[in-house]
């Protein structure tokens, strides 16, 4: 028997009281101890029997909670202690309960995991990436729906009902508007915007100032989706010798005769023709990196709204995904440089003020994505491991440099990560550029120019390895470890450029003598 199914045997009984009390399932709530407590065995749950991971609020410390200190997201954070483990699972369910931002998990069936699941994730309980995935992970593998099954068959024998008031049992509504509306890309968590609508830095001229008038999705190969039932497609252009590319609209009618039209961008096929009528979720075509206004492949994804009197207007994208997320149920969120752009066109006065995450936080949560730029998911090599570590450790250093405020080094993180590459010339003096690049096979490759000599080396094990201990050591400040670090980098540049100082001298001097014997 494995550790999470020993861990679920022994406090099923708790979860299925609390979900009897407060329709949350028993395998969610299994689940997130198991994830949380790590099987019971954290110092959290050993010291404090605290298997949620929930911190101490302020009305918590008021009436006399006792907590323990612990470093989590920051050092030095105070946790909730409690007597026993039931008392944990109790505080873990009213935490729920009597938090707004997990109102809507309420709505769902008991028995609905998944749906509780992506609700918990959605209204940030963690900061790390896909932990709505990992608890379904956890559930299906060690069968914890059983025990919601158990609840449910027993409630419905003795004819109780759950604990939350007017707790719906069936979600047919839900599900039939969930299929009439789709994002443009299908993701498990969060769209990842390189680009948002709005005034930025021309990419193709960064001299210049333009307007951008759509959002820029990071896509890889990606089906591009229509994303309401009962659209047109109005327009397809099949040119890669435009700005735009391969380029597919998708019309939709309003019931008071008003259109919203859906533009795709920079495709590298497309699946339908003008005329064809489309409905949400079909593919239209795989994203791709056509046309003369690209750097790279990517969703560009427009919205032009026209209005009775036939005028149209480019509104920006986010408002509506907004709308269609609301209409459908549609939990992802779009991230811009740590921020979600759908917030601020929702209605909850909570949503509207969500803060953006920190530059810690936002590097994680690319990491863990499915958009990652330096993921490689399943890989088992240590080297490869190695670089990915070296390279999210030197970029967050990079971005710390010169005090940048944390909506720049979240911006500085987001471009690291779609490019791959981390500007490292504010670590190292009398470069003229200096860069590390994590290439599609996991390799960290170091370029440096100095004026007159360019190099580029893949970094070796070692190197990796002493990069990576230097700024995972705690027990040195910041600017310690940027010292070290910047040793080793210069270390590395200017042994390669002694070899090709060497390399070149000989040349020279094979020349001369070759010239001496004519």
């Amino acid at each position: 028997m494995s550790r999470n199914q020993e861990y679920a045997e022994k406090y099923a009984a708790y979860a299925m009281e609390q979900m009897r009390c407060y329709g949350i399932p028993a395998s969610v709530t299994l689940a997130q101890g198991i994830l949380e407590s790590s099987n019971g065995q954290s110092r959290l749950a050993q010291n404090e029997n605290n298997h949620f991971g929930i911190k101490a609020t302020p009305e918590w410390l008021a009436e006399g909670g006792r907590y323990g200190v612990y470093t989590d997201d920051k050092p030095d954070e105070k946790f909730c202690s409690y007597d026993s483990v039931g008392d944990s699972y109790e505080h873990h369910s009213r935490f729920l309960k009597e938090n707004d931002r997990y109102a809507e998990c309420f709505e769902l069936r008991p028995d609905d995991y998944k749906g509780w699941t992506e609700g918990i994730a959605q209204a940030g309980y963690a900061t790390g990436g896909n932990y709505a995935g990992t608890l379904q992970k956890i559930i299906e593998q060690n069968g914890l729906d059983r025990y919601d099954r158990q609840v449910m068959q027993e409630m419905a024998a003795q004819g109780r009902q759950f604990g939350v008031e007017g707790n719906p049992l069936h979600s047919g509504e839900k599900q039939e508007n969930a299929e009439a509306y789709s994002f443009p890309v299908e993701r498990e968590e969060f769209l990842f915007v390189t680009s948002a609508f709005g005034m930025r830095q021309d990419p193709m001229d960064k001299d210049k100032q333009q307007m951008h008038k759509g959002l820029d999705i990071r896509c890889k190969g990606d089906a591009v989706l229509a994303t309401e039932n009962g659209g047109k497609v109005v327009s397809v252009n099949n040119s890669v010798s435009t700005a735009g590319g391969k380029t597919v609209t998708v019309e939709y009618t309003r019931p008071d005769g008003s259109k919203v039209q859906c533009t795709y961008a920079h495709l590298s096929d497309i699946a339908v023709k003008a005329g064809d009528s489309v409905n949400a979720g079909q593919r239209l075509g795989t994203s791709g990196n056509t046309g003369t206004r690209t750097t790279g492949e990517h969703l560009h994804f427009g919205v032009t709204n026209i209005y009775q009197d036939g005028t149209k207007r480019e509104v920006d994208p986010a408002a509506y995904l907004a709308e269609i997320a609301q209409k459908g149920n549609i939990k992802q969120q779009a991230l811009y440089n740590g921020s979600d752009l759908l917030a601020r066109y929702k209605g909850s006065e909570d949503v509207k003020t969500e803060k953006s995450l920190t530059p810690d936080a936002w590097m994680k949560k690319l990491l863990s994505s499915e958009d990652s730029g330096v993921g490689m998911s399943g890989c088992n090599d240590p080297i490869v491991e190695m670089a990915m570590t070296a390279f999210t450790s030197l970029m967050l250093l990079a971005t710390q440099i010169d005090a940048k405020a944390e909506e720049e080094q979240n911006a500085a993180i987001s471009a690291a990560m779609d490019s791959r590459r981390i500007d490292l010339k504010t670590l190292v003096s009398g470069m003229k550029s200096c860069e590390l690049m994590v290439g599609e096979d996991g390799k960290a490759v170091l370029h440096a120019d100095n004026g007159s000599i360019q190099v580029s080396r893949e970094l070796t094990a070692a190197e990796l390895s002493r990069i990576s201990v230097a700024l995972n050591d705690d027990t040195i400040s910041e600017e310690a470890k940027r010292l070290r670090v910047t040793g080793i980098l210069n270390t590395v540049l200017l042994s390669e450029m002694a070899s090709r100082n060497f390399e070149q001298g000989m040349s020279e001097q094979q020349g001369q003598t070759e010239n001496l014997r004519r």
